[in-house]
Formats: structure tokens, C-alpha cells, sequence
């Protein structure tokens, strides 16, 4: 018999929360850090599955003295509120995508421009080299610390309770939700469409009540949170790769010792590489499934995207805001761009 990446790793849920317990109960008297780690993704996404097993391992190869807990789902508090969280030491980890950082640290966004990766050999080319580096070195500006291996969320696709998107045309006042993140809502705009600008945890309650007609996220997404159950339509648009910044509270991090940093910072950059191919592999498989669950998939044309994008100036709006040192260093890696 053989078993599907995504019934090894919802196995793998279902063993690691009592592992987890079990541990922690016999290292209850040894920890000396105690640290809080937040994500908005649901606990059966690989981004858990994995962070369960780093704490797992952190907290055997520390003997204890590390004790790193996993609050998955947004139980901690929508983005922008953990994020605060995370910069006044509530909440020592977080992982968030960069186009949300982007709100604090304007840099994190460049990553995820229009229509810019081709596919995932250049997005970690650019991500595992000098593009991610350059992102990093905004972030410690802002007294956070990014781990050096960022995490993947995927590929964005549209979904849509009303028509399927195939060309720019499709999305002329469109509603659709979109994460807090001022780069969405521009490109959204210049493709002519609503924005709306909404927390994770209310999307599928705004795609219920039809608040908006539509929303984008990676397949992985789409189908852990369940929201094929209030959309009909499912356009692989690949509009933006998308990745999380696995970050940590500069004062916390600097409390560990040096010898407990790098054991946490090793793991947590192992897990975050087994989570990319997690998320590969399930994203391969995920468009037979959903389509069995009623989502209708269609191909859109990406090159009229980004023409489209390019036309009205959203590129070169991008590259004024970024600074032609960071768009350089971008279109290094996935070719000319405005």
C-alpha cells in the first residue's frame, strides 16, 4: 500500500502533539526559556507538522533548557496584532509573509512583485542568495532577527465565487480579499479589481457572506482552510510566489546563549527546507483534489498579467519604491522586469 505525502503528514500531526506533550512534561523543571511561537496557518499545515518536530528537537538537543511552544491557527491574534506581539517581546517567533512585514519593514515586499518568478529554481535562487540577504539585513534594522532560511508558502492562485479568472480583463472590479499588505493593494488596482484588505482568520466568513467575490492564496492554503467549501472557481494564476520569514524578538534571541542560538537557529532553518518540500509536493497534488471537492480549475494568462502590469506602470512604480539597488539585485535573479 502505498501512502500519500499527505497522509504521511497528517500521520505526523496526529503523533507530534503528545510526543510534544510528553516531552515538555519530562523537561518541565529543566527549561530556562520558555518562548512562544505564533503562525495564522492551520495546525495541519506542513508549516506545523514541521515546527512541532524543530521544537521537539530543540527542546532533546538543549536538554531542556530550550522550551519552544507552537500556537498555530492565529490563536495568539490576527497578523498585524502578533506582530506587534512580537516587537514588545509577547511573543518571542513568528512567521510572516513578507509582503505583510512589509507594512513595518518596506524591503520584505520585493519578493513578492507581480508575475516576477518563473518558478521555484529562481525564487531560491534569489531567496538563498543576495536577494534574501538584502531582506534580512532590512529586518535587523527593525530589531527583529530572520532566520536565514525563509519558509514557502507557494505559488498564488485566485479563487472565485463568480467567474473564473483567465486575463486581466476578468478581474475589472472584482472584489477580492486580499492580505494587509500595501503591494497587493497596488497591484490589485492596477489590474483594475477591489482590493480589500483582510485578516487570515476572516476570510472564509468574508468569502461566506460574500463581502468580497474572491480571494488568492497557494493551493496548500486553500485547501487547509477549508475554502473550496465557499468558492466555485480556482484560476492558476501564479501571480506572486509568497514565502514566511521565520522571525524572532531581537532582545529574546539575544537573551539565548550563544551555544543555544545556534541549536535553535539549525534547526529551525532544517525544518523550514523539509517544509518547502512538504509544501512542493502537496501543491502537486492538490488541484486533483480540490477539483474533486467542486473547484473548477482554469490556466490564466500570465504573460497579459504582467504586460498588463507593466503597461500601467506598476513596475516601474515598484522599482521607484524599492531603489534601484534592490531591483537590481531582484532582477538578477528573474530577469528584466520594468
Amino acid at each position: 500500500m502505498t501512502l500519500s505525502r499527505r497522509h504521511v503528514l497528517h500521520g505526523a500531526a496526529a503523533c507530534a502533539l503528545p510526543l510534544a506533550l510528553s516531552q515538555r512534561s519530562a523537561f518541565a523543571s529543566k527549561a530556562e526559556f520558555r518562548y512562544k511561537y505564533a503562525n495564522n496557518l492551520p495546525a495541519t499545515h506542513p508549516m506545523n507538522i514541521r515546527a512541532l518536530q524543530m521544537s521537539q528537537a530543540i527542546l532533546a538537543e538543549t536538554g531542556g533548557r530550550v522550551d519552544i511552544q507552537v500556537f498555530s491557527n492565529g490563536q495568539l491574534g490576527s497578523d498585524t496584532d502578533v506582530l506587534g506581539q512580537l516587537r514588545s517581546g509577547g511573543v518571542e517567533f513568528f512567521t510572516l509573509s513578507g509582503l505583510i512585514l512589509s507594512t513595518l519593514v518596506p524591503a520584505a515586499s520585493i519578493s513578492g512583485v507581480g508575475f516576477a518568478f518563473d518558478g521555484y529554481d529562481s525564487v531560491w535562487k534569489a531567496m538563498d542568495g543576495e536577494l534574501g540577504a538584502h531582506i534580512r539585513a532590512r529586518i535587523a534594522h527593525a530589531n527583529l532577527v530572520a532566520m536565514e532560511r525563509i519558509w514557502d508558502n507557494g505559488f498564488r492562485q485566485i479563487t472565485s465565487s463568480t467567474r473564473p479568472i483567465a486575463g486581466p480583463a476578468d478581474l475589472q472590479g472584482f472584489k477580492i480579499r486580499v492580505p494587509v499588505s500595501p503591494l497587493w493593494t497596488s497591484m490589485f488596482k492596477a489590474l483594475d479589481s477591489a482590493p480589500a484588505s483582510i485578516n487570515f482568520a476572516e476570510v472564509y466568513s468574508s468569502l461566506q457572506t460574500k463581502i468580497v467575490d474572491g480571494q488568492e492564496n497557494p493551493l496548500a492554503i486553500i485547501s487547509t482552510a477549508k475554502l473550496y467549501e465557499v468558492q466555485k472557481y480556482c484560476s492558476l494564476t501564479n501571480h506572486m510566489w509568497d514565502g514566511f520569514w521565520f522571525l524572532a524578538n531581537r532582545r529574546a534571541w539575544e537573551r539565548l546563549p550563544p551555544d543555544l542560538r545556534d541549536i535553535v537557529a539549525r534547526h529551525i532553518n532544517a525544518a523550514g527546507l523539509r517544509e518547502r518540500d512538504d509544501v512542493a509536493e502537496l501543491n502537486a497534488g492538490l488541484q486533483k483534489e480540490l477539483a474533486a471537492k467542486g473547484l473548477a480549475f482554469n490556466t490564466a494568462d500570465t504573460a497579459a498579467f504582467r504586460e498588463r502590469l507593466r503597461k500601467v506602470g506598476f513596475y516601474a512604480e515598484w522599482k521607484r519604491k524599492h531603489g534601484d539597488q534592490a531591483w537590481a539585485i531582484l532582477e538578477r535573479s528573474v530577469g528584466a522586469l520594468a
